[in-house]
């Protein structure tokens, strides 16, 4: 998500110089007296970069309200609307330790652990990588790296490593 701010970022700034190169040299066409096929062009040109710019704008704004609900969601999953029962707070909790211990024994570091918990909660790694502000190339990276320490094939094997003797 950083990667694809700054593409943007570098976008909206030549886009700018664009428009604004061009309103300029429109105008000054206009008291030269240009052709009015000249001044249209350049026009088209100025409605082009404003129509890029304003489609831009539009795109980081989905993008930050996307990431924003899915931090909302990820703290909601920790405080659901409905308390689970002591039982269940108990399990998620020896779980929890469970998972901890095994990443511990895998040789995890502190960046594939908090991946890896967010593997198992469901995301996808363009998701997690907008939540940790990295490369989605990193995170996919850092998932193999998970899948090998863990001795499995991929993300479903990982889940069920957990889980395989409740089924």
């Amino acid at each position: 998500m950083l990667q694809q701010f700054r593409k943007e970022s570098a976008l909206i700034t030549v886009l700018g110089f664009i428009m604004i190169s061009s309103i300029v040299d429109l105008f000054s066409d206009l008291s030269h007296g240009a052709n009015n096929s000249h001044l249209i062009k350049e026009a088209l040109v100025v409605l082009l970069a404003i129509i890029s710019l304003l489609w831009i704008f539009r795109s980081m704004r989905r993008q930050t309200l996307k990431l924003s609900a899915l931090k909302q969601e990820l703290k909601n999953s920790k405080n659901p609307p409905h308390p689970a029962e002591e039982y269940v707070l108990s399990a998620r909790q020896r779980l929890s330790e469970v998972i901890a211990r095994q990443f511990n024994d895998w040789k995890m570091t502190s960046s594939e652990k908090e991946i890896g918990m967010l593997l198992l909660k469901g995301l996808s790694l363009k998701e997690i990588a907008a939540i940790r502000n990295t490369l989605e190339k990193t995170v996919r990276q850092q998932a193999s790296t998970i899948y090998r320490k863990a001795n499995v094939s991929g993300r479903h094997a990982f889940a069920a490593w957990f889980i395989e003797d409740f089924l």
